[in-house]
């Protein structure tokens, strides 16, 4: 079995000494290639973690492995190579007058030759369908074309995994969507690892495996089908369960005879068509 990109090991934080912890005891894995989505009401420890394992907070206690490398002050700037963040605001993260120019920033400071600096950045930019506006002020970019902007930053930098730090929290529905459909392709194309923080349900039931985190500690692991069925559970944590899963459960309580394991809306709606209007 290869081994996992990032592995990290009973990981302990607390932003002032004598205060409770902002994260305790959290191990995991993440395999190449996958998707993890990370949700948890706030203050649960999700921003925290993220930081960690970018190197822009250091644990009181625990280890994290990146490509099975230990993370520490003199691997910090490998860590920072492998791992790219996108983060919530893209405002934020705009340092260019042009979108050329923002995305030509990180790789300016990597030391990327001019020929290969345009290819990536020609590149980068076609993956989040944003090639047309090269030239364009980011401030007068709507807020999904910012993120994909800030996603292009990333990916121009070819790093193995990219964390999204609530990347989608602050748009509107179009806005969020495009910036998902635009990971999804990153995603199939270049076989990225992915880490996405989120309060966004419909998000995180596109990933691989979802994390749980309630008060600094990692209390679930699972596929989206068996986190979304704990229901009542995910709710006393201050979370969501996705429409469909709401849905299903009360046909179920109606008893009607719904597939088992979890649907999306497109699957739930497609059998309530197929079972009953369309008879």
């Amino acid at each position: 079995m290869a081994e996992p990109i990032i592995k990290v090991n009973n990981l302990s934080f607390s932003y002032v000494d004598g205060e409770d912890d902002a994260l305790r005891n959290v191990s995991f894995e993440v395999n190449k290639g996958e998707w993890i989505a990370m949700v948890g009401p706030n203050g649960s420890g999700k921003s925290t973690l993220a930081k960690m394992l970018n190197g822009l907070l250091i644990p009181d206690t625990g280890e994290i492995y990146i490509n099975q490398l230990l993370l520490n002050e003199d691997t910090v700037w490998d860590a920072r190579r492998a791992v790219g963040m996108v983060f919530q605001n893209p405002d934020n993260q705009f340092v260019g007058s042009t979108v050329e120019d923002d995305v030509a920033f990180g790789l300016e400071n990597a030391g990327i030759m001019r020929e290969e600096m345009i290819v990536r950045i020609q590149d980068a930019l076609e993956q989040v369908r944003m090639s047309d506006f090269l030239k364009k002020e980011p401030a007068r970019l709507s807020g999904g074309q910012k993120q994909r902007v800030a996603l292009a930053s990333v990916i121009a930098l070819r790093p193995d995994v990219i964390i999204l730090d609530e990347a989608t929290s602050m748009l509107d529905p179009q806005g969020r969507m495009e910036v998902i459909e635009a990971i999804i392709k990153l995603k199939e194309t270049y076989n990225l690892t992915l880490i996405s923080i989120t309060h966004d349900i419909d998000e995180a039931s596109r990933a691989d495996r979802i994390m749980v985190m309630n008060k600094g500690e990692l209390v679930q692991s699972d596929t989206p089908a068996s986190i979304f069925s704990l229901g009542n559970e995910l709710v006393a944590m201050g979370l969501d369960v996705p429409f469909a899963q709401k849905l299903k459960e009360a046909l179920a309580n109606r008893q009607v005879d719904i597939p088992q394991g979890y649907l999306t809306e497109e699957a739930l709606y497609s059998w309530i068509t197929t079972s009953y209007l369309n008879k």
